[in-house]
């Protein structure tokens, strides 16, 4: 499979600087990180979560865990993590279990944890499990300029 579409025109829409890179195929983003020898603070992973009012996307260091509890204090109702089935719902283009940090794509609401903001590279599976995105983290700043953000995560 490759990049989705939905995936490249929205970043090439934002003008976002960015290059893709194969990597081995793998389905989970610190397996990706480990395999490819990137930081996992570097590795920004998704989490989609549901709630009353909806789903929404939690985007968090590789190397932690979106913590619901502060999400769900963040974000002033309880949220739990959406199941496979309702994330291949969203993300029909992209390979069985993938969702992808921007999910402004699909038109999801994101939160960046704060771990990700400023760092000096970022990088996140293009949602094929055989590409990696890499940007700098300027631009991944500048790609979710909008999206609110707060300490939400945690080192497993």
């Amino acid at each position: 499979m490759t990049i989705p579409m939905t995936l490249q025109e929205y970043l090439r829409s934002c003008d976002i600087d960015f290059e893709e890179l194969p990597h081995p195929r793998e389905t989970t983003a610190s397996r990706i990180a480990e395999k490819s020898h990137i930081s996992g603070d570097r590795m920004a992973k998704a989490v989609m979560l549901q709630s009353d009012s909806g789903y929404r996307l939690a985007v968090v260091p590789s190397s932690c865990d979106a913590d619901l509890e502060q999400l769900s204090q963040l974000l002033h109702e309880k949220v739990a993590l959406a199941s496979e089935q309702q994330i291949q719902e969203h993300f029909r283009d992209c390979d069985p279990g993938a969702t992808s940090p921007v999910g402004q794509a699909w038109g999801l609401q994101v939160y960046v944890d704060d771990m990700l903001r400023h760092q000096p590279d970022v990088y996140f599976d293009a949602s094929d499990h055989e590409t990696l995105i890499h940007m700098s983290g300027r631009e991944f700043d500048r790609l979710m300029h909008d999206s609110p953000h707060g300490r939400f995560s945690r080192h497993y």
